[in-house]
């Protein structure tokens, strides 16, 4: 069942509209930005982390069609239910959303161990047709908790200091306890099993430097699927989808319009982005109108409140549309 939307009353173009789908004790918060365009895009975030990881990829791909970032349970100040959900079950609700929604074959983004939830969902879902699959877990050579925690620690050290801190904010608001109860359902999940049943064509995205996703793994993951493409961004990490926004979100609408093409098992280098086309820039340049925004954003969620929740979101957008534009004006 979903819940009335609550949105902020702005411009069209950063408007964000927050509402929730509910399956049995637990729901999905949906943030919406956009209401037109060719296709819909559903972004799935990965363990811990929330909808902001992909702030400033949502804008750019908005464009192209309606952006629907997802709020997982447990993650995002989402209540978690009593019992931790399995990838399937995360997988399930992602599909209620899509129902919800009413959302015709709309184009599924998962990043980290939301890569898992779109593939489970995919395999199960021949009705979805396009996905994207950005920095794929787990690695089955090397699937132990030390082990990838080591690997989430170097890349890490390549990621920007914004996408440290958007991820201490977000697992503090996660909590260790559900943290933990989830970790062990992302790290037995066999993501190597579900690829090879799944037909929806397939983009699959790594940073450089993601030493939790090495490139053998991603040849091997392009090759176990049926259809696919397989590309990495230089000089990024496990984040890549919001320090490289542009890249990926070219990515994502080119491969939406099957205009890339590459044999299965090869990664290949993803092209620059020229100035001109970027949308959003590196960071908000009214510092204090973003942080303010964040504040109540937050205020929203300790306060269970929708509609200050997009409030939040919508003057963020905002700030981070000033800052782009600011930044072409700057460069012409």
């Amino acid at each position: 069942m979903r819940e009335k939307t609550s949105r902020a009353r702005r411009n069209s173009n950063t408007e964000v509209s927050v509402s929730r789908v509910h399956s049995h004790d637990y729901y999905a918060r949906v943030n919406t930005i956009g209401t037109t365009g060719v296709r819909p895009f559903v972004l799935v975030p990965g363990i811990g982390v929330a909808s902001t990881y992909f702030e400033r990829l949502a804008p750019n791909l908005n464009s192209f069609g309606p952006v629907h970032a997802l709020d997982l349970p447990g993650f995002g100040g989402v209540p978690h239910p009593n019992d931790a959900l399995s990838i399937s079950q995360y997988a399930d609700l992602v599909g209620l959303v899509i129902d919800e929604l009413g959302l015709e074959d709309p184009i599924l983004v998962g990043h980290s161990m939301g890569t898992q939830v779109v593939a489970d969902l995919a395999a199960r879902r021949p009705d979805l047709s396009t996905i994207v699959l950005i920095g794929p877990v787990i690695n089955p050579a090397e699937r132990s908790v030390l082990r990838q925690g080591l690997r989430f620690a170097q890349a890490g050290l390549r990621e920007p200091g914004r996408v440290t801190l958007l991820a201490l904010g977000a697992y503090l608001m996660c909590g260790f306890r559900w943290f933990s109860r989830v970790l062990p359902k992302m790290m037995a999940y066999p993501i190597e099993e579900t690829l090879p049943k799944i037909t929806a064509n397939t983009l699959l995205i790594r940073g450089e430097f993601d030493a939790v996703v090495p490139r053998d793994w991603l040849e091997r993951a392009s090759t176990l699927l049926g259809e696919s493409t397989a590309w990495e961004i230089e000089g990024a990490a496990h984040s890549v989808m919001h320090a490289n926004a542009e890249e990926v979100a070219r990515l994502c609408v080119l491969h939406a319009k099957r205009s890339i093409a590459a044999a299965p098992g090869t990664v290949q280098a993803a092209p620059d982005v020229e100035a001109d086309d970027r949308i959003v820039a590196e960071a908000p340049s009214d510092l204090a109108k973003a942080v303010g925004a964040r504040i109540t954003e937050t205020i929203g969620i300790l306060a269970d409140d929708d509609e200050k929740i997009a409030a939040g979101k919508t003057a963020h957008a905002e700030a981070m549309e000033q800052s782009g534009d600011s930044e072409k004006s700057s460069a012409s």
